[in-house]
């Protein structure tokens, strides 16, 4: 089998993206690490909202680099804070852990990592046509990340995560019938950190507002366990398909990009 392209081994990791996806090495880059005492207190902005849908067919898939859920299409809200009034529309969410607990955001808070990061990534519906287009310009997207603690188990996360089995190697995909609402994925308290990012995954194109809540929300070890089983090969290669033990890009610099902080503590 001929490597992936880009992925989090050694040979094809993070450190090597930048050779073959040129924008890996832009100024607006993402993660970043969160330093509180940078962050500007703007106080309340207008404050964000969102509407899913809720009983759609998604489908779930192995990328072959985390799990990723895919909301074919269905309609979606995400408007206010830092996203005025444009309308901005879920495309997809996934999910990037680390080898043990305590590591696997991707954004850290004053350097403290957490033990997994949720990434729910919309589209801005009101300047462009679709996710392709808007993914190529600078207030395209619009990223929602939830960090993860391991707690309690996470019911809704539950949803997704008793399907794995069924998408171990890169490729597979299987259809989740059952209702769920993604705004049960999000933490109670509203607060949360915004800059202007990148993608963190290849080709990190420089299109993202960052919205990372503060409060993290629990999984269990269980449900983290289930996720470092899937592997980032296909089922042909056997043995050879590694366990996706970890899948997170390190924090870059956040250089003289603006951090402000939204209420909530």
């Amino acid at each position: 089998m001929a490597n992936q392209e880009w992925g989090y081994t050694h040979e094809n990791g993070p450190s090597t993206w930048i050779e073959k996806f040129p924008e890996a090495r832009g100024a607006r880059q993402s993660p970043v690490d969160i330093d509180t005492t940078r962050a500007c207190n703007r106080g309340c902005a207008p404050p964000l909202e969102w509407q899913y849908s809720v009983n759609h067919p998604r489908s779930v898939v192995n990328p072959g680099y985390c799990w990723r859920v895919d909301e074919n299409g269905y309609n979606s809200e995400l408007r206010g804070g830092p996203l005025g009034n444009d309308v901005y529309k879920l495309q997809q969410w996934h999910c990037h852990w680390g080898a043990r607990d305590g590591e696997g955001s991707e954004h850290t808070v004053d350097g403290k990592a957490y033990s997994g990061e949720l990434h729910l990534v919309h589209w801005n519906t009101t300047k462009y046509h679709s996710f392709g287009e808007a993914a190529g310009q600078p207030d395209g997207l619009a990223v929602l990340g939830v960090l993860l603690t391991v707690g309690a188990s996470h019911p809704e996360l539950e949803k997704v995560v008793r399907l794995l089995p069924f998408i171990q190697h890169k490729g597979d995909k299987v259809t989740m019938s059952q209702p769920l609402d993604p705004a049960n994925l999000l933490p109670a308290n509203p607060g949360y950190w915004t800059y202007p990012g990148s993608l963190t995954t290849p080709p990190c194109t420089e299109s993202v507002t960052w919205i990372l809540f503060k409060q993290p929300v629990e999984v269990s070890g269980e449900q983290l366990a289930l996720m470092r089983k899937l592997r980032c090969g296909e089922a042909s290669c056997g043995e050879e398909a590694m366990e996706l033990l970890h899948n997170y890009r390190p924090t870059l610099p956040l250089g003289n990009r603006e951090l402000r902080d939204y209420g909530g503590n």
